[in-house]
């Protein structure tokens, strides 16, 4: 039997940050599964900053649901390797059902820890602040550490990361909530809120030794006011760019200060998550165990309703989540 269901499409491309008459929800009907295929009703979508610059390169399509991460369950299935009532993960976008072959789907075994954990610290933002800190970054036990955007969902794993490995951790949000957050729950060494004073004034004032690693999210103001800071042989793994995301062709603001990466030989490198696939294993391993036992700790901010995608996704440039954001659908 045929199920009504509902998408979020882009029907226009923004320039500058996304208003949500660029989105519009559009209700379709899904038919039954056909062999080989089954039916998803979707329970959790991710949001991500990544999502941004897509909306408007060309990337994600217009009159199409938005590509993003979603959990759901297998209602109907034809399919031999997916049974109803499987847990599944998937890239198929912000809709409330969709129908599968299978490609790009796979079963979730949760281990006994929340699904929703496997889109955020058990999943791809996690993976990215644990390769990029380790792998990427180099880290070593007891450094100076400086990550930006660190109440994010890849920040707020990668600042956590550097204080279990016993370095100096700064991190820099942009609430007085945030900053708190930071250090009384997890219990980073100093909180900037970088919308009060003069960032580079502040993180010079906070990174009294230097900096080893500076876990790179955000650009332009933040980059320039590390730079300075950085220890000879500090390394920046640079996981994103979010302060440029809004702009025409994603260009950062100017940094002026790049003259340092030659006298202190700073080594300034990009990534993907998809790096560092060999080492999945490795990671679910150290992050089972951290949350386990409670050194990862862990925030997410819930918007209820598939109707509330569009500003779950513009939310995410002014401010309003703290940790992972997500939007429940069931």
């Amino acid at each position: 039997m045929a199920v009504a269901s509902r998408e979020v499409h882009l029907i226009e491309r923004p320039e500058g940050l996304p208003v949500a008459t660029q989105f519009q929800i559009v209700e379709t009907t899904i038919d039954d599964p056909a062999e080989g295929e089954f039916l998803i009703r979707n329970q959790y979508m991710s949001v991500d900053p990544a999502m941004r610059p897509r909306l408007s390169n060309g990337q994600q399509p217009l009159h199409k649901p938005l590509g993003a991460g979603t959990i759901g369950v297998v209602t109907a299935s034809r399919h031999s390797a997916f049974a109803e009532g499987d847990v599944v993960q998937h890239g198929l976008g912000f809709r409330e059902y969709v129908v599968s072959d299978g490609r790009g789907v796979s079963r979730l075994d949760a281990a006994g820890f929340p699904p929703t954990l496997y889109m955020h610290v058990l999943g791809p933002t996690g993976f990215t602040a644990w390769g990029g800190m380790l792998i990427t970054g180099e880290l070593k036990d007891g450094e100076n550490v400086f990550v930006s955007a660190a109440a994010g969902a890849v920040g707020s794993v990668a600042a956590q990361i550097a204080r279990i490995k016993g370095c100096y951790v700064i991190g820099s949000a942009g609430s007085s909530e945030k900053c708190e957050w930071l250090e009384n729950e997890l219990s980073i060494d100093v909180a900037i809120n970088y919308k009060e004073g003069v960032l580079r004034k502040n993180l010079k004032a906070a990174a009294t030794q230097g900096i080893d690693v500076y876990f790179e999210n955000v650009g332009g103001e933040h980059l320039d006011a590390a730079l300075p800071r950085m220890n000879v042989g500090g390394r920046i793994p640079v996981c994103g760019m979010i302060s440029a995301y809004n702009n025409f062709g994603a260009r950062s603001t100017g940094v002026t200060t790049l003259s340092n990466m030659v006298y202190q030989r700073i080594t300034m490198r990009g990534f993907v998550v998809t790096d560092f696939e060999e080492k999945r294993e490795k990671f679910l391993d150290d992050m089972r165990g951290w949350v386990a036992d409670g050194q990862m700790k862990y925030r997410e901010t819930v918007f209820e309703g598939i109707e509330q995608a569009a500003d779950a996704l513009i939310g995410l440039f002014t401010g309003e989540n703290i940790g992972k954001a997500l939007v429940k659908l069931d």
